[in-house]
């Protein structure tokens, strides 16, 4: 790839070692149970170190009913937006693993919303997000709620698609993480719907953008994908989703769908394991509506430190294999992330 090609990483993760009690994942045997901050990432992505990122919110404890009732089960996820305010304000705590020259790193951030909850918690909530950001509040661009472990219509309910709404009218972004791997085409083809019923009667300058995280996470153990039920359900939804107005799709998460031994070998193996899967991408998508991004540090569980550079070498596979020329690769490494997320450079 070109050298004078910025890269922007659009999917990455970041938590402070003080603040682990509050994810939801998190318990002291998980791989991932220890602070992740700028510095280790600086540290993991070092001889091409992005121009900058997007941060996903990582998953913090909230409750529902109570954030409705009186906000005391949003506090967690509020915690997540002063870190991040920490961080975009160049102010960190001692120990948090950044500094004040970090803060232009920090291009977008995406923090959690609750989703299911409608309108009126939404935008109750989204208020309390610009109170908690203050002079960081521009570098939010949107909000996610993940469903790929949530019941099945869980993303169908009138008052899920009456916050994709408010989401629109306030030119905010939906990410979207869904896993057909473990949920099956079902959870896809709810996805559709979901796009559908989001849209549908809305002008086109207030449907809210959807970025779909991770491929829409596929089973990439496939051998033989052209009888694969799985791979074709994946396929014919990717399709599907592409023919939908304002969505975008990003080229990560692929190491989480691998089985360990296809982890461990060469970018340019695992880039001809997975091929169908980057081709239909590229096909249904095209470059302008495909980003790249690592779901840093998840990508490091079973493929170790080199696990960003690796992926970064897949998509540059991927993108000398479609014999991109640097106006398309500049739109993968970057140019569509700012599009997609409206960030201003």
């Amino acid at each position: 790839m070109a050298a004078d090609i910025p890269v922007i990483d659009a999917h990455i993760h970041l938590f402070p070692e003080s603040e682990l009690p509050t994810l939801a994942w998190y318990k002291p045997e998980s791989p991932l149970a220890k602070q992740y901050s700028i510095e280790q990432y600086k540290a993991a992505t070092e001889g091409s170190t992005p121009k900058g990122f997007i941060f996903l919110e990582s998953d913090r404890k909230n409750d529902l009913e109570a954030g409705e009732k009186d906000g005391s089960g949003w506090e967690d996820p509020l915690k997540e937006v002063a870190w991040l305010k920490r961080i975009v304000t160049g102010q960190p705590k001692p120990g948090e693993g950044h500094t004040e020259e970090d803060a232009s790193l920090c291009l977008a951030y995406i923090p959690w919303a609750p989703m299911p909850s409608g309108a009126a918690a939404m935008e109750k909530y989204i208020d309390l997000v610009k109170q908690e950001a203050g002079e960081s509040w521009p570098k939010v661009r949107g909000f996610r709620y993940l469903l790929q472990d949530k019941p099945s219509g869980t993303m169908l309910t009138d008052k899920f698609i009456e916050s994709l709404k408010v989401l629109g009218r306030k030119g905010l972004v939906f990410d979207l993480g869904v896993d057909q791997h473990n949920r099956g085409r079902a959870q896809l083809e709810e996805v559709v719907e979901m796009i559908d019923r989001a849209h549908d009667g809305v002008p086109e300058e207030e449907r809210v953008t959807l970025i779909i995280n991770h491929l829409c996470k596929p089973d990439l153990s496939i051998y033989n994908v052209q009888t694969s039920p799985s791979f074709i359900a994946w396929r014919t939804a990717i399709f599907t989703l592409s023919k939908c107005s304002k969505t975008y799709l990003k080229l990560s998460g692929g190491f989480s769908e691998m089985p360990e031994s296809l982890r461990q070998r060469s970018p340019e193996d695992i880039f001809d394991a997975i091929s169908p899967w980057l081709s239909v991408a590229l096909a249904a998508f095209g470059a302008s509506r495909i980003m790249f991004a690592s779901d840093w540090p998840v990508c490091t569980v079973g493929v170790g430190e080199d696990a960003w550079h690796k992926w970064k070498k897949i998509v540059d596979r991927m993108c000398w294999m479609a014999s991109f020329e640097d106006e398309e690769k500049r739109l993968i490494f970057g140019g569509t992330a700012v599009e997609a997320y409206g960030i201003k450079i």
